[in-house]
């Protein structure tokens, strides 16, 4: 049987999929198909088919989608109703009253999630005590259900003020509606993020109720079609948290799937992190569309708890802290007003795709500046012939006006794509305090490998793991996954006086909701593994800082230490802490994992591990490149042919099934025993006497 792990991104469909009764090389089967935007299941069904794959084969799917992400950005959605408190309804509006743009008279804030005709308000007001400080007013309350009847809506959102608290006021308005509205889908903010601050716990419940149709339509056609090709398969769905929930609970949980599709790909950077005892890394992805960066540590990725995917729209479930920006293959390049050279970040996504792909698009992309170049294989490793003409004549229509020829403008497009991609690993990194220099950059995605050398150059990295199908890692990395959910309670207390069985009585009841959702995901309970987590601050503070909890019962000396953790957890984040200032509990969060399936290092370096024999038979072409204003012969590189221990001195071209590897000048490579590429400079080994310099003999 079949463990399949299947990502949809904006322009291509990625699949990995692990045999469990094959042998050798027989076991892995990977496929890249373009992804069909208008409806996305088509393109998942011909991924298996290009694949080879029955889907009566299949064991377990886990699926990385952006459909959620997708809906959001563009307003897709059938718009839900909000129900809130009187005097609040135009909380979405008028968020927190931040300039995203400090000098720009002109800006204009993005559409809310609900507009304003569908916002509705009822009196009522919880303390935040939790007591009642004036009771829902049922018939102001009957009124607003009876109007959104005769709206037609039927998935509504209910975010009453202080209701982290208690939940009991939206209950009740919940009832009301289902009495008028049966098949109402409705989230309450108490269930969804019962966290302090109304406006993410506002956004966040909008986005819960605006997502019920889409994510629910989509995975109830998606089961539906396996089911008719004769799949049992359970289907597993990629949060954005780094873990993994059944289709069925991402149904009532859509929101925690905005960052879906990339979660796959810090998987895989936490599976080579265990494989490779690698601690500090910075995993990128970079795809058609976009381009993804996140910081891992510890074998895992950095967590944000105020993820914005628009500004001033905060959701506020846990997330990786993913860094998204318009760089990929199919960003456009274009020149400004002031007559500039830029690129991205608008796409020319799958459809029409890049100029070279022949399907009528005809704008200048990376994908046609890296063909121009040569560092792109003209049939895309065999999947479809590229046309070389069109891109030619993309490039040219900005390198006439910029006085350039097309292989500088190529090549200057290639450079300011991967500044802007370095800009993105500096927000995951220096501008959470880790120095980007004690990190391995791993490059994953289809364009990874096409420019990874040039983005750590540019972001200060001097050391690159490019490990095998990069270039449907998040697809290797959904397969690896476990199932993970975090859930959270608001909970404030300073610590000084704080009784130590009071916050264990509200971890054991935050564990055990946690170990009901596990076990509905198909978790055995001795399986289970759960953790916690406390988001602290000193008090006065403004926001907050993720500290560890020990498991078990707590007691005074134990919330002694907690303060210590959380006083070098702010050290770490800010740069600066002190024991002066009292310290207090604001959220409490318990994390659950458990495995469902599992990829094991021996049985992965059996099949894609590279051979211990000399063999130099590993170059099975030579290519004519572009570097630095000067044209070389460089030799390509089959990567299954690859040994473990050989190295490889730039410029060359690596060529993986599902994407490139570029190696400029100065750039070397050496193969380990699971068949990953680490890159380093050539000129640093030479300063330590291990290699020598290469000459420019390679220059035609």
């Amino acid at each position: 049987m079949l463990q399949v792990g299947i990502d949809v991104g904006g322009t291509f469909t990625d699949l990995f999929a692990w045999d469990e009764q094959a042998t050798g090389t027989n076991r892995v089967r990977t496929a890249k198909v373009l992804t069909t935007p208008n409806d996305p299941v088509i393109g998942f069904m011909n991924a298996l088919s290009s694949a080879d794959i029955d889907p009566s084969e299949i064991s377990t799917i886990i699926h990385g989608t952006t459909i959620g992400t997708n809906a959001l950005l563009e307003r897709k959605y059938p718009e839900p109703a909000l129900v809130t408190t009187a005097g609040f309804r135009d909380t979405l509006e008028i968020g927190r009253q931040r300039r995203r743009y400090l000098y720009d008279p002109y800006q204009v804030k993005s559409r809310p999630l609900i507009s304003r005709s569908q916002r509705f308000t009822v009196s009522e007001k919880l303390g935040a005590d939790g007591k009642t400080v004036k009771p829902l007013d049922r018939e102001e309350a009957i009124k607003v259900a009876e109007h959104i009847a005769s709206l037609g809506v039927k998935n509504i959102a209910i975010a009453f003020i202080n209701s982290y608290v208690s939940g009991r006021h939206e209950q009740a308005m919940r009832e009301i509606i289902l009495e008028r509205i049966p098949d109402a889908r409705i989230a309450l903010s108490s269930e969804t993020r019962p966290k302090i601050r109304e406006l993410g716990r506002f956004v966040t419940t909008a986005t819960r109720a605006a997502l019920f149709p889409v994510v629910s339509d989509y995975f109830t056609r998606l089961e539906d079609c396996l089911a008719e090709a004769g799949s049992t398969a359970k289907l597993f769905i990629v949060k954005s948290n780094g873990g993994m929930m059944r289709s069925s609970t991402a149904k009532e949980r859509p929101e925690e799937l905005i960052a879906s599709g990339p979660a796959g790909g810090v998987a895989a950077g936490a599976f080579l992190s265990n494989l490779l005892n690698t601690q500090n890394m910075i995993v990128t992805d970079v795809g058609g569309t976009s381009f993804e960066a996140c910081l891992m540590e510890n074998g895992r990725g950095l967590i944000t708890d105020e993820y914005e995917f628009e500004w001033e729209m905060p959701i506020i479930a846990p997330m990786l802290d993913i860094r998204s920006i318009g760089a990929g293959g199919g960003s456009i390049a274009w020149i400004d007003q002031g007559g500039s050279l830029r690129v991205g970040p608008q796409s020319a996504g799958a459809d029409p795709g890049p100029a070279c792909y022949g399907r009528g698009g005809s704008r200048p992309t990376v994908t046609d500046a890296n063909l121009v170049l040569g560092r792109l294989n003209q049939t895309l490793s065999g999947k479809f012939q590229l046309d070389y003409d069109a891109a030619v004549a993309a490039i040219s229509t900005l390198a006439e006006p910029l006085g350039l020829s097309v292989l500088d403008c190529a090549e200057g497009i290639i450079e300011i794509v991967c500044e802007n991609m370095a800009g993105a690993i500096r927000m995951v990194s220096t501008d959470r305090g880790r120095d980007p220099r004690d990190q391995t950059l791993v490059a994953f995605g289809g364009a990874g490998g096409l420019h990874a050398y040039r983005v750590a150059e540019a972001a200060g990295i001097n050391r690159i793991l490019i490990p095998p199908f990069a270039g449907v890692a998040c697809a290797f990395g959904a397969a690896t996954m476990e199932v993970r959910h975090d859930l959270e309670a608001t909970f404030y207390a300073p610590v000084k006086g704080l009784s130590p069985s009071e916050l264990t009585l509200a971890f054991t009841k935050l564990e055990k909701e946690c170990h009901e959702l596990l076990e509905n995901d198909g978790i055995k309970p001795e399986k289970i593994t759960l953790e916690r987590n406390a988001l602290m601050r000193y008090i006065g503070q403004s926001y907050e800082v993720a500290t560890p909890v020990p498991n078990g019962e707590l007691n005074t000396s134990i919330l002694d230490e907690i303060a210590i953790a959380f006083h070098e957890v702010h050290e770490r984040e800010y740069g600066v802490s002190s024991e002066s200032f009292g310290v207090a509990f604001v959220t409490l969060r318990v994390t659950g994992y458990g495995q469902i399936v599992r990829t094991e290092s021996i049985d992965l370096e059996a099949v894609m591990g590279a051979s211990n024999q000399i063999n130099a038979l590993s170059v099975k072409d030579h290519r004519k490149v572009y570097f630095g204003g000067k044209h070389y012969k460089v030799e390509v590189h089959d990567h299954t042919l690859l040994c473990n221990g050989q190295q490889i001195n730039g410029p060359a071209i690596i060529e993986q099934a599902d994407s490139e590897i570029v190696l400029p000048l100065n750039a070397l490579a050496q193969i380990d025993k699971y068949g990953n590429i680490i890159i380093t400079n050539e000129e640093q080994v030479n300063q330590n006497g291990s290699y020598v310099t290469t000459t420019e003999e390679g220059v035609l």
